[in-house]
């Protein structure tokens, strides 16, 4: 699965309340080359109604691996950064590389706070936080993305139990346990880049990306940049696999 005439396997890790229907225009625009895969975690997708928690998600991001042959990259965005962070620390053997976007914040202070406090207003109006966060998509994407990030269901109500099992994770530690390569890759205007150098400094093998003028969401709006930054670290990865040099130009 790993020689250069298969690429390198990929895991996409979706963001909260979606599910990984999100990354579908990325996967189709990837296309054949890279076996890929994009699992629901626990709450999320197929999974809506079971309990959220960050084992459960590495867990069903182990799966994914499994299902690739027993080793990939992965790529996770927002919830799907944080995961793939836990998931390469628990399984550095399996794991050949994690680009985490949008997750270099740590809950704390009033940041944290006043998303404790949606997140409990989403749990007690679900259905009319889904429908909230539906127009938000589309308002803030273009058709194609927006409606990869809808088509598999919104769980809205379960945010309260993501944003606890989040708070109490240790990402710096997850970074330092891990000795793969890491890339942070930020929007510009991502709020969650708050503590990207903390995040950047716990890193064994680490580089920080930021995409200008991207925020959160929109990150997602240049399929063909984002998917450069996802194949420059596969590139950089299969390199490593095979003892050949890196591409010029690829960090």
């Amino acid at each position: 699965m790993e020689s250069k005439e298969a690429g390198l396997p990929l895991v996409f890790v979706h963001g909260m309340r979606v599910s990984g229907t999100m990354w579908r225009p990325v996967i189709r625009a990837i296309g054949q080359r890279h076996p890929t895969a994009a699992p629901d975690l626990p709450g999320h997708g197929d999974r809506r109604g079971e309990p959220f928690s960050i084992p459960g998600a590495v867990a069903a991001v182990n799966q994914a691996v499994d299902a690739l042959g027993g080793r990939a990259m992965l790529v996770g965005l927002s919830l799907g950064g944080y995961v793939a962070i836990a998931t390469a620390a628990a399984h550095p053997d399996r794991v050949l590389g994690t680009v985490a976007m949008g997750c270099t914040a740590l809950p704390r202070g009033l940041f944290g706070a006043v998303y404790r406090g949606a997140a409990r207003l989403a749990a007690r109006h679900p259905q009319q936080a889904d429908r909230l966060s539906a127009f938000a998509f589309r308002r803030a994407l273009p058709p194609p993305q927006a409606q990869a990030m809808v088509s598999g269901g919104l769980s809205c109500g379960i945010t309260p139990s993501i944003i606890k099992a989040v708070g109490e994770m240790d990402p710096m530690a997850s970074l330092s346990a891990y000795p793969g390569p890491v890339w942070l890759v930020n929007g510009e205007r991502d709020h969650f880049r708050r503590h990207e150098r903390l995040f950047l400094r716990a890193c064994r093998d680490g580089r920080l990306i930021i995409r200008p003028g991207c925020g959160h969401l929109t990150s997602l709006t240049d399929t063909a940049d984002l998917i450069r930054h996802v194949r420059d670290a596969a590139a950089v990865v299969t390199a490593r696999i095979h003892g050949s040099s890196i591409p010029e130009g690829v960090q």
